[in-house]
Protein backbone atom coordinates (compact mmCIF):
# COMPACT_ATOMS: atom_id res chain seq x y z
CA UNK A 1 0.00 0.00 0.00
CA UNK A 2 1.43 3.38 -0.97
CA UNK A 3 0.79 5.98 1.72
CA UNK A 4 0.96 9.12 -0.42
CA UNK A 5 2.58 9.44 -3.81
CA UNK A 6 2.39 12.22 -6.37
CA UNK A 7 0.96 11.23 -9.71
CA UNK A 8 1.49 12.36 -13.26
CA UNK A 9 -1.45 14.54 -14.37
CA UNK A 10 -4.08 12.65 -16.29
CA UNK A 11 -3.79 13.10 -20.05
CA UNK A 12 -4.91 11.31 -23.21
CA UNK A 13 -2.51 8.72 -24.58
CA UNK A 14 0.06 10.33 -26.84
CA UNK A 15 -0.84 13.89 -25.82
CA UNK A 16 1.99 16.37 -26.27
CA UNK A 17 0.35 19.52 -25.00
CA UNK A 18 0.70 21.01 -21.55
CA UNK A 19 3.51 22.02 -19.25
CA UNK A 20 6.46 19.67 -18.93
CA UNK A 21 9.87 19.83 -17.28
CA UNK A 22 13.36 18.85 -18.37
CA UNK A 23 15.03 17.88 -15.08
CA UNK A 24 18.60 17.31 -13.91
CA UNK A 25 18.98 15.26 -10.72
CA UNK A 26 22.56 15.00 -9.39
CA UNK A 27 23.32 12.24 -6.91
CA UNK A 28 24.29 13.45 -3.45
CA UNK A 29 27.46 11.48 -2.86
CA UNK A 30 29.02 10.93 -6.26
CA UNK A 31 29.53 12.72 -9.56
CA UNK A 32 26.56 11.13 -11.27
CA UNK A 33 23.29 12.62 -12.46
CA UNK A 34 20.02 11.74 -14.14
CA UNK A 35 18.50 13.68 -17.05
CA UNK A 36 14.89 13.23 -18.08
CA UNK A 37 11.58 14.92 -18.72
CA UNK A 38 8.33 14.69 -16.79
CA UNK A 39 5.10 16.54 -16.23
CA UNK A 40 5.73 15.98 -12.51
CA UNK A 41 9.39 15.95 -11.39
CA UNK A 42 8.36 15.14 -7.82
CA UNK A 43 6.61 11.97 -8.93
CA UNK A 44 9.60 11.10 -11.10
CA UNK A 45 12.08 11.51 -8.25
CA UNK A 46 9.87 9.38 -5.99
CA UNK A 47 9.69 6.65 -8.60
CA UNK A 48 13.47 6.54 -8.92
CA UNK A 49 14.34 6.28 -5.25
CA UNK A 50 11.97 6.22 -2.24
CA UNK A 51 14.44 8.35 -0.28
CA UNK A 52 15.01 10.72 -3.18
CA UNK A 53 15.40 13.67 -0.80
CA UNK A 54 18.62 12.08 0.51
CA UNK A 55 19.75 10.20 -2.57
CA UNK A 56 19.74 13.27 -4.84
CA UNK A 57 21.38 16.61 -4.06
CA UNK A 58 18.21 18.64 -4.47
CA UNK A 59 19.99 21.94 -3.80
CA UNK A 60 22.03 21.34 -6.96
CA UNK A 61 19.16 19.81 -8.94
CA UNK A 62 17.17 21.96 -11.34
CA UNK A 63 14.44 21.81 -13.97
CA UNK A 64 13.55 23.94 -16.98
CA UNK A 65 9.84 24.50 -17.54
CA UNK A 66 8.54 24.08 -21.09
CA UNK A 67 5.14 24.59 -22.64
CA UNK A 68 4.80 21.20 -24.32
CA UNK A 69 5.90 17.64 -23.73
CA UNK A 70 7.46 17.42 -27.17
CA UNK A 71 9.62 20.48 -26.43
CA UNK A 72 10.96 18.85 -23.26
CA UNK A 73 11.51 15.57 -25.11
CA UNK A 74 13.38 17.31 -27.94
CA UNK A 75 15.58 19.19 -25.49
CA UNK A 76 16.35 15.99 -23.60
CA UNK A 77 17.27 14.13 -26.79
CA UNK A 78 19.63 16.95 -27.81
CA UNK A 79 21.35 16.75 -24.43
CA UNK A 80 21.76 12.98 -24.72
CA UNK A 81 23.56 13.48 -28.03
CA UNK A 82 25.86 16.20 -26.70
CA UNK A 83 26.72 14.30 -23.52
CA UNK A 84 27.38 10.85 -25.01
CA UNK A 85 30.97 10.77 -23.79
CA UNK A 86 29.74 11.25 -20.22
CA UNK A 87 27.22 8.40 -20.33
CA UNK A 88 27.36 6.07 -17.31
CA UNK A 89 25.41 3.10 -15.93
CA UNK A 90 22.49 3.77 -13.62
CA UNK A 91 23.27 3.28 -9.92
CA UNK A 92 22.12 -0.03 -8.47
CA UNK A 93 20.18 1.70 -5.71
CA UNK A 94 17.53 3.21 -8.01
CA UNK A 95 14.46 1.26 -9.09
CA UNK A 96 15.42 -0.62 -12.23
CA UNK A 97 12.05 -0.16 -13.92
CA UNK A 98 12.29 3.63 -13.51
CA UNK A 99 16.01 4.15 -14.14
CA UNK A 100 15.79 4.53 -17.93
CA UNK A 101 18.44 3.61 -20.47
CA UNK A 102 21.28 5.99 -21.32
CA UNK A 103 19.95 8.74 -19.04
CA UNK A 104 22.75 8.82 -16.44
CA UNK A 105 25.94 10.86 -16.80
CA UNK A 106 29.21 11.33 -14.96
CA UNK A 107 31.23 14.56 -15.09
CA UNK A 108 28.51 16.53 -16.90
CA UNK A 109 27.16 18.83 -14.20
CA UNK A 110 29.25 21.92 -15.04
CA UNK A 111 28.19 21.73 -18.68
CA UNK A 112 24.55 21.42 -17.67
CA UNK A 113 24.88 24.43 -15.38
CA UNK A 114 25.95 26.45 -18.41
CA UNK A 115 22.99 25.05 -20.35
CA UNK A 116 20.66 26.16 -17.57
CA UNK A 117 21.91 29.73 -17.82
CA UNK A 118 21.34 29.70 -21.58
CA UNK A 119 17.79 28.40 -21.07
CA UNK A 120 17.15 31.18 -18.58
CA UNK A 121 18.57 33.77 -20.98
CA UNK A 122 16.23 32.42 -23.67
CA UNK A 123 13.28 33.24 -21.40
CA UNK A 124 12.54 29.82 -19.94
CA UNK A 125 11.67 29.42 -16.27
CA UNK A 126 14.50 27.48 -14.61
CA UNK A 127 13.63 26.10 -11.18
CA UNK A 128 16.93 26.15 -9.33
CA UNK A 129 17.42 24.83 -6.77
CA UNK A 130 14.79 22.21 -7.42
CA UNK A 131 14.43 21.69 -3.66
CA UNK A 132 12.35 24.90 -3.46
CA UNK A 133 9.99 23.71 -6.22
CA UNK A 134 9.64 20.28 -4.61
CA UNK A 135 8.95 21.88 -1.22
CA UNK A 136 6.07 23.88 -2.72
CA UNK A 137 4.67 20.74 -4.32
CA UNK A 138 4.81 18.81 -1.05
CA UNK A 139 3.36 21.72 0.92
CA UNK A 140 0.41 21.78 -1.47
CA UNK A 141 -0.26 18.15 -0.52
CA UNK A 142 -0.73 19.02 3.15
CA UNK A 143 -4.50 18.49 3.23
CA UNK A 144 -4.18 15.25 1.25
CA UNK A 145 -1.49 14.05 3.66
CA UNK A 146 -3.80 14.62 6.63
CA UNK A 147 -6.72 12.88 4.92
CA UNK A 148 -4.60 9.84 4.05
CA UNK A 149 -3.25 9.76 7.61
CA UNK A 150 -6.79 9.68 8.99
CA UNK A 151 -7.70 6.94 6.52
CA UNK A 152 -4.70 4.91 7.68
CA UNK A 153 -5.63 5.39 11.34
CA UNK A 154 -9.17 4.20 10.58
CA UNK A 155 -7.76 1.04 8.99
CA UNK A 156 -5.62 0.50 12.10
CA UNK A 157 -8.63 1.25 14.33
CA UNK A 158 -6.53 3.95 15.96
CA UNK A 159 -3.82 1.53 17.13
CA UNK A 160 -0.55 2.96 15.78
CA UNK A 161 1.44 0.21 17.53
CA UNK A 162 0.30 -2.09 14.72
CA UNK A 163 2.66 -0.18 12.40
CA UNK A 164 5.55 -1.88 14.21
CA UNK A 165 4.21 -5.35 13.36
CA UNK A 166 6.74 -7.14 11.07
CA UNK A 167 3.86 -8.08 8.77
CA UNK A 168 3.31 -4.38 8.01
CA UNK A 169 6.98 -3.63 7.38
CA UNK A 170 6.45 -2.45 3.76
CA UNK A 171 3.71 -0.05 4.86
CA UNK A 172 5.84 1.21 7.75
CA UNK A 173 8.80 1.80 5.44
CA UNK A 174 6.64 3.61 2.88
CA UNK A 175 5.06 5.74 5.60
CA UNK A 176 8.42 6.71 7.08
CA UNK A 177 9.83 7.56 3.64
CA UNK A 178 6.83 9.79 2.93
CA UNK A 179 6.91 11.58 6.27
CA UNK A 180 10.70 11.92 6.21
CA UNK A 181 10.43 13.64 2.81
CA UNK A 182 7.89 16.12 4.17
CA UNK A 183 10.03 16.73 7.25
CA UNK A 184 13.14 17.30 5.11
CA UNK A 185 11.55 19.68 2.62
CA UNK A 186 8.64 21.41 4.37
CA UNK A 187 8.56 23.23 7.72
CA UNK A 188 5.18 22.23 9.15
CA UNK A 189 4.73 18.46 9.12
CA UNK A 190 3.15 18.64 12.59
CA UNK A 191 0.16 20.56 11.19
CA UNK A 192 -0.54 17.85 8.60
CA UNK A 193 -0.65 14.76 10.83
CA UNK A 194 -3.21 13.63 13.41
CA UNK A 195 -1.74 13.77 16.92
CA UNK A 196 -1.57 10.00 17.41
CA UNK A 197 0.34 9.43 14.17
CA UNK A 198 2.65 12.33 14.96
CA UNK A 199 3.40 10.74 18.36
CA UNK A 200 4.14 7.41 16.63
CA UNK A 201 6.46 9.18 14.18
CA UNK A 202 8.36 10.84 17.01
CA UNK A 203 8.53 7.48 18.76
CA UNK A 204 10.20 6.07 15.64
CA UNK A 205 13.14 8.37 16.38
CA UNK A 206 12.15 11.32 14.21
CA UNK A 207 12.41 14.86 15.50
CA UNK A 208 9.62 17.20 14.45
CA UNK A 209 10.02 20.93 15.22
Amino acid sequence: MSFLRSREPDRPAGASEGRCYLYVLPCAYEDLLKIGHSRNPLQRAQSLQPRYFEFFDLDRAFAVELDKVREARTLEQALHLRLREHNAPAPLTVREQAAGLGEWYRGAYAQLQDEAERWRADGHAVHRPLSAWLARELAAQGDALYARAEELLAQLQGDTSLLDDPGLAPLRRNLLDTLDAHRALTPDLDRHLPASLLDWYRGAGRTVP
